[in-house]
């Protein structure tokens, strides 16, 4: 099948989910999301030789842990798909409305988008997130997934579609996108007409490829080089405890700390410990001279202070004060989440105040940043620009807006 016919398709049903009722799409999470528990198994084979393949060709293994399915993480998609169910439609929400002078009734009311093609490398997590949130929202959403989750992204699609399709709505809600290879990608980014919005999820090379390349418009996710600052007035415990899991809990993902910055005041009691605690848990240092003074830090450069690592890496440094840890995350960070670690109200209230990145946290770990922990169900990605999407993107930043004007005869 063409991709043209795939994408008509979608198009045709994004009529027909742009009036569907919440009942009806609530009705097919649910369908979804059961179908998806009961497949598991045939998922999990299909996920399996999708890891076969990649081990074969030597993938990193941050990349196979964002590649791996396992039971716990299926079952996780399924109640992603519930959480949405349950969370609010934003189709029809009244943004804000008057009625003017003349006596016209004004009302910005929140609309599908129509169809949303996603691009997105490895995590098969992703196809089931994307097609719920965006069904929710009233679009139809065509998936373009790496050649390395090809698999486990056929097997979790082929499931949800029959599950559509068994409620009422059609199953060209969801869909993929046929072939492989740049050629898939690249008539996915020339589709202007066809698709409405693109949203590239992956690393920075996928992102820039397609914001440059795009023809469609571009909600562009961003990478994560997430700082974890510790201030002169932190609880070093505490922020012992938020460092360990900001980097260690889940590395391979982007909201985990990748810069770790201590205020020189605490640096002679908390960089030994922060140190040692790492290296137990298995994480390489690259630090400045005081970090790097001490057994086993790897000496930091600038690459290192810019580094996605998406592994048990971290860069660190010491700075005078809370306005020099600013500087350098202004210098590095690529605006997704930062966090200062303090007991000052004044500290946390300038730290929030001058650091400009789509999420800002004041004594917890960067990885609350996501639109489950958020409250908003399954989330497509973490916008880093500044447009009408910013931070985690959730059902509301899958619509647009149209007015409705309602009169009584009025001419002007």
């Amino acid at each position: 099948m063409t991709f043209e016919t795939v994408a008509g398709r979608a198009r045709e049903a994004a009529y027909e989910l742009a009036v569907a009722t919440r009942a009806a799409k609530d009705a097919a999470l649910l369908a979804m999301a059961d179908a998806l528990a009961s497949a598991s198994a045939q998922v999990l084979a299909a996920n399996a030789r999708d890891l076969g393949t990649a081990r074969e060709q030597g993938t990193a293994d941050a990349l196979l842990d964002r590649l791996r399915l396992d039971e716990g993480r299926v079952a996780a998609m399924a109640d992603g798909l519930r959480d949405v169910a349950a969370l609010p439609d934003p189709v029809g929400e009244v943004v804000r409305g008057s009625t003017l002078a003349n006596g016209l009734e004004l009302r910005q009311v929140r609309v599908p988008f129509g169809v949303v093609g996603i691009i997105y490398e490895a995590r098969p997590n992703v196809t089931a997130d994307a097609a719920g949130i965006c069904l929710k929202a009233g679009n139809a959403v065509l998936l373009r997934g790496s050649s390395s989750a090809r698999r486990s992204n056929e097997a979790i699609v082929s499931v949800l579609r029959r599950a559509v399709a068994s409620t009422g709505l059609p199953a060209d809600a969801v869909a993929m996108v046929p072939g492989e290879g740049r050629d898939s990608a690249k008539a996915l980014m020339r589709a202007r007409g066809l698709v409405d919005v693109l949203i590239p999820r992956g690393g920075a090379g996928l992102i820039r490829s397609v914001v440059e390349e795009s023809t469609v418009p571009v909600i562009e996710t961003g990478v994560g080089n997430c700082h974890v600052y510790v201030d002169r007035a932190a609880d070093l415990d505490r922020a012992l405890a938020i460092v360990l899991n900001a980097k260690t809990q889940r590395p391979s993902v982007c909201n985990a700390a990748e810069s770790l910055l201590v205020h020189a005041d605490v640096a002679d009691a908390f960089v030994p410990r922060v140190v040692a605690a790492l290296q137990e848990a298995g994480v390489t240092l690259h630090g400045d001279e005081t970090f790097a003074a001490l057994d086993g830090v790897l000496p930091a450069g600038e690459e290192d202070f810019a580094a996605e690592y998406l592994s048990l890496d971290i860069s660190a440094a010491v700075v005078p004060d809370l306005e020099a840890a600013v500087r350098h995350i202004r210098r590095y960070s690529s605006g997704h989440t930062e966090a200062i670690v303090t007991d000052s109200q004044a500290a946390a209230r300038r730290f929030t105040a001058a650091v400009d990145s789509a999420a800002v946290v004041v004594n917890a770990s960067t990885r609350f940043t996501d639109g489950g922990e958020f409250g908003f169900g399954a989330e497509i990605g973490i916008s880093t620009q500044k447009l009408h999407a910013r931070g985690p993107m959730g059902l509301p930043e899958m619509t647009s807006t149209k007015y409705v004007v309602t009169g009584d005869g009025q001419v002007r």
